[in-house]
């Protein structure tokens, strides 16, 4: 490896066969070295998978049970016994999540606990650039090191999700969606995610992403499972993430979190600074995977941005699709602004969700949290013309 490069391993993977799985994820960290590189048998780990929300594992919302389980096998035959896993989901308790996500089954069968990510406490980070403060889980400050399992998704405000945007799960509670309040546009949202790896940095030793079946299009929650028939690992979860763009024929530089990660030397996304192991990145090269493919930023509207009517025929913005909606108001529940962007109503016989778009500030939560995928981001026409040409 040279200097100061960052390595990622691709894996090719083609299906969520246990021993295959386990095989292939042994295979990648053995490129980088051995786990024993990244944990010992002293230090209490933590699996942390992405649990956006409660969804079945074939629809590619969170990280698959058969990448948690083979990482549970890697770490206990190289005899690291304390492991335990957590996440802090966008809607829904911890527990009822990793139940509908087949992660509870593989955590009773290898004897490996939830700990506690529905409390915890306020932490300094004089080191911060964008944040100084963090309200992270108890189970994430109990652990000596985490392992990171993100999932290969969409994004509808950061354009993907990958291993730097699932360390937001240590944020526990509500307190996400304050973070939302707080950084409400792409570019200072990405800066906080830094800088919260940045905080979590010496306990963060490896990242794995799942995406031997990614999420396209609407994501992070409904989207359309697809077959990348891959894993990537790596000690950087930037470059790990800007692989990932690649893969997809997305600009990394249109990722936020790729350009400030490297900015506040998180990682590196530059690909003269990345070195590729393990299989050539071109088998997995998928020029049709759905994602907006424009910077994960609102571009100025001339000095009009003030008005907000002008404004809601330019900018991106959620939209509802009534046929799908089912009523059950999750949408308003998930908005984090005190006054509320969206509203539910009846009318003519039905409920469902009115929005405010002057009060929007396009965080997406409702779009993210939508449990029937009625919510998608779109950019009106006229912003199709005058401001994303």
């Amino acid at each position: 490896m040279e200097d100061n490069k960052s390595r990622v391993v691709i894996m090719g993977c083609e299906s969520y066969d246990d021993n295959l799985v386990y095989e292939k994820l042994k295979t990648a960290i053995d490129l980088l070295g051995g786990i024993e590189t990244f944990v010992s048998k002293a230090d209490k780990i933590l699996l942390k998978p992405n649990l956006l929300r409660a969804k079945k594992p074939e629809l590619a919302t969170t990280t698959h049970p058969a990448v948690f389980e083979a990482m549970i096998r890697i770490l206990k035959e190289a005899g690291m016994s304390d492991l335990a896993y957590g996440d802090s989901p966008g809607f829904g308790s911890p527990a009822g999540v990793a139940r509908e996500s087949g992660l509870t089954e593989i955590a009773d069968k290898h004897k490996v606990p939830m700990l506690d990510f529905t409390h915890g406490q306020t932490v300094d980070f004089y080191l911060g650039l964008v944040k100084k403060r963090f309200e992270i889980a108890t189970g994430v400050l109990e652990s000596d090191a985490i392992i990171s399992l993100a999932k290969m998704k969409t994004h509808g405000l950061t354009r993907i999700t990958g291993a730097v945007k699932n360390q937001f799960g240590c944020v526990y509670g509500l307190n996400k969606g304050t973070s939302h309040a707080c950084y409400p546009d792409p570019l200072s949202f990405s800066k906080m995610l830094v800088d919260l790896n940045r905080y979590l940095s010496p306990k963060l030793r490896l990242f794995i992403m799942d995406g031997i079946m990614a999420m396209e299009g609407n994501g992070p929650a409904s989207g359309k499972a697809v077959p990348m028939k891959v894993l990537l690992v790596s000690d950087d979860p930037v470059a790990l993430d800007a692989t990932f763009a690649r893969m997809i024929n997305l600009e990394p530089s249109f990722v936020p979190t790729n350009v400030f990660g490297e900015e506040m030397e998180l990682g590196n996304y530059s690909f003269d600074r990345i070195e590729l192991l393990g299989d050539p990145i071109d088998q997995f090269f998928n020029a049709d995977f759905d994602v907006v493919r424009e910077p994960a930023e609102e571009k100025k509207t001339s000095g009009l941005g003030s008005l907000s009517s002008l404004r809601g025929l330019l900018v991106r913005k959620p939209v509802v699709d009534k046929d799908k909606c089912i009523g059950c108001g999750i949408c308003e529940e998930s908005c984090p602004l005190e006054k509320k962007a969206i509203k539910m109503v009846d009318r003519k016989r039905r409920r469902y969700p009115l929005y405010y778009y002057n009060r929007c500030i396009r965080c997406y939560c409702c779009q993210e949290m939508c449990p029937e995928g009625a919510i998608s981001v779109k950019t009106p026409l006229l912003g199709k013309l005058i401001v994303y040409k």
